[in-house]
């Protein structure tokens, strides 16, 4: 499965990669979490719809964007 990249608003630092990384893993069908705060990103490799990580990723209080 191919990881795809999404962007995250208001992650500024490795403690924020680390709430979001936990938010996506805690979706089901999530396997793979790569976070780059860096580049604001985060690779993920998912069968879950989009929909549902954004929302996990919205209760962490972080905004996750479509693919970058």
């Amino acid at each position: 499965m191919e990881p795809k990249v999404y962007r995250v608003q208001g992650m500024t630092c490795g403690g924020c990669a680390k709430h979001v990384e936990k938010a996506l893993r805690s979706v089901p069908g999530v396997t793979g979490v790569v976070m780059d705060v860096a580049n604001g990103t985060a690779s993920v490799e998912s069968t879950a719809p989009f929909e549902s990580m954004a929302a996990s990723v919205a209760a962490a209080g972080y905004e996750m964007i479509s693919p970058a």
